[in-house]
């Protein structure tokens, strides 16, 4: 895993936010940090612990999305006393016809990983031709052999690993209109840790919806 401290300004918050497969912090800069010091978690080429001192913040949040949502559930206990959990268009059930995403697609996706990553991939990533060249503005700066390795590993650890239906999360946000996730299979794995969940009139990327970090945790907490 690789981490970038995307915001380190000794605030008394803190957000960790786990990306999806394939990404860095290069698309998320935009969002405004305000009084957050932000974490970011990404590359899951090798799954190890995050070796960081979070004890001297106030408030702790935990913001996750996609492949995220299922990697940050493997050292659940880490973030045990975190104020704030959100889960954001993932499960952590990634592989699954019924809880995630459809095991022939994923295979498919696994197969024509580095074609897709040239284009295909991405496009179907966000909801609209406007976000994608929003995207293309500031586009992940990982290698696509690096993103490639990325998702074997991730299979591999998704097929030998499973994680109960115990409650991790406070909120999950749901995007109606995923192409990579169904929604209905996102809402069913939510049901079963009975995790509360917000339907969202977007893509499987709706982070360009919002400004800041703020505006997430603040729909979240607004149920």
């Amino acid at each position: 895993m690789q981490i970038c401290q995307l915001n380190k300004k000794n605030n008394k918050n803190l957000i960790v936010f786990f990306t999806g497969w394939s990404f860095d912090e290069k698309p998320f800069r935009f969002l405004d940090c305000a009084d957050f010091d932000v974490i970011i978690v990404f590359d899951y080429n090798e799954i190890s612990e995050l070796d960081l001192d979070l004890s001297v913040y106030e408030k702790k949040y935990l913001i996750t999305w996609s492949m995220g949502v299922f990697v940050a559930a493997l050292m659940m206990e880490k973030f045990k006393d975190f104020d704030y959990k959100i889960a954001i268009n993932g499960t952590i059930s990634p592989v699954d016809d019924e809880f995630g995403i459809p095991v022939r697609m994923f295979e498919l996706t696994l197969k024509h990983a580095q074609k897709g990553l040239e284009g295909k991939f991405y496009q179907n990533v966000f909801y609209d031709a406007n976000d994608y060249k929003k995207y293309e503005n500031n586009p992940v700066q990982r290698t696509i052999e690096n993103r490639v390795s990325e998702l074997e590993n991730l299979y591999e650890l998704i097929k030998s690993t499973e994680i109960g239906d115990e409650k991790f999360y406070d909120v999950a946000l749901v995007s109606e209109f995923d192409k990579i996730i169904p929604s209905r299979n996102q809402t069913n794995c939510h049901k079963k840790s009975n995790t509360t969940v917000i339907s969202l009139s977007n893509g499987h990327f709706p982070f360009y919806n919002y400004k800041s970090w703020k505006e997430i945790i603040e729909l979240c907490q607004s149920i």
